[in-house]
């Protein structure tokens, strides 16, 4: 059986209508999915197919995985999405802006539904959620066997450049007041304590495994925490983010619990720190990705350490903790206002230590803001 519902709307829109009948604003999710259909009509394609997935989130705001039930979320490019659940997942989506849910049973498939609706859109072009499962994609292209397909990553990548908030200093700070208290705890351990210190700031998880690499350790850009013992002047590098609504946070220092580090390490940090400085600096809407890597590969090269610079300068943060844009040597991508990624460059001398600085920026419509404010500075 086929059944066609209108889902109640969340707590959050509570005021999407006037009383009397307009619309008077909207959330985040439908604002995507509306600058989404701008460009579906851009790239020529007629509707958006998605299964659950980051995409799917972030148009609909239901954190949801893919199953052997079908699930699917339907933009046209004019018009109002629609909804395919299976009936035992229609609570699922019951806080999803979209209105228009309908819901198949077991006995009936989804292609009850699918059927008639891909039929009323007669979609020439339509693009696919890149990650549907294969069985899902061909069963689709055999249903529409006219219609050209793509992937959905044609236009909802650069929509996914432009970011909302993040937020982990609170942690940091934390981890700073340990000072010589750092010392005698293995990496493990300290690990164990910034995780604890993002769930109380309100942090849900982590956003990827947590580093903490303690001497020659953080010679590994992506060490994780050990048995290794911190010892005094060690060098410990910290890279460490939680998610809050969904969205990640990434933020790495290097710092000196207690103790004196050697004068090289201190020649490292300063110049790490100064690339950091300029790479920030060079954030400005139109610049290029790569110009912001050049600013600050170049500080580095000058104090004689290109070599163990050995990663691009950064990664653009989104719902995912790694997408679009990558600031990398020769990148062309335009820096657009809205956009977040990290800025980190770090060198790493094998057998002695590493250093690595991080903020996420926002570039705004005159340059960039910073996320991150927690000291930049060596010592703990």
């Amino acid at each position: 059986m086929t059944k066609v519902c209108r889902v109640g709307l969340g707590p959050a829109d509570a005021t999407l209508f006037t009383p009397g009948g307009e619309r008077a604003s909207m959330t985040a999710f439908e604002r995507r999915t509306r600058r989404t259909q701008s460009r579906l009509g851009a790239v020529g394609a007629d509707a958006l197919a998605l299964t659950p997935g980051r995409d799917w989130y972030y148009l609909t705001g239901v954190d949801a995985e893919q199953s052997d039930r079908l699930q699917l979320l339907v933009v046209p490019t004019d018009g109002d999405p629609t909804l395919v659940v299976p009936t035992l997942e229609a609570a699922s989506v019951r806080d999803a802006w979209v209105e228009d849910v309908r819901t198949w049973d077991d006995d009936d498939g989804p292609w009850s539904v699918l059927d008639p609706l891909f039929g009323s859109l007669s979609p020439s072009r339509l693009l696919l959620a890149d990650r549907m499962w294969a069985q899902y994609a061909l069963a689709v292209r055999e249903r529409l066997p006219d219609a050209d397909v793509g992937l959905a990553s044609e236009v909802l990548s650069p929509l996914r450049r432009i970011k909302d908030d993040q937020a982990a200093d609170a942690a940091m700070r934390d981890v700073r007041t340990l000072g010589a208290d750092a010392v005698g705890m293995t990496e493990a351990e300290l690990t164990g304590f910034v995780e604890e210190r993002l769930a109380a700031h309100g942090g849900t998880g982590v956003a990827f495994e947590t580093i903490v690499a303690a001497g020659p350790n953080g010679a590994d850009p992506h060490h994780t925490g050990g048995d290794r013992v911190i010892g005094a002047g060690d060098p410990v590098v910290l890279d460490f983010g939680t998610r809050v609504d969904a969205y990640p946070s990434d933020q790495t220092r290097t710092v000196v619990f207690d103790g004196e580090p050697s004068a090289e390490f201190r020649r490292v940090h300063d110049a790490v720190r100064e690339a950091q400085l300029q790479g920030v600096a060079a954030v400005e809407p139109g610049a290029s990705a790569g110009a912001v890597d050049r600013a600050a590969r170049e500080v580095i090269e000058a104090a004689g350490y290109a070599e163990a610079f050995v990663h691009r300068t950064g990664h653009g943060v989104g719902l995912d903790v790694h997408e679009e844009p990558d600031i990398v040597a020769g990148s062309e991508t335009e820096l657009e206002p809205g956009m977040v990624f990290s800025v980190e460059p770090g060198v790493y001398l094998t057998d002695r230590f590493g250093v690595r600085i991080e903020d996420l920026v926002v570039v705004t419509e005159d340059g960039a803001e910073r996320l991150n404010h927690t000291d930049r500075r060596w010592r703990g």
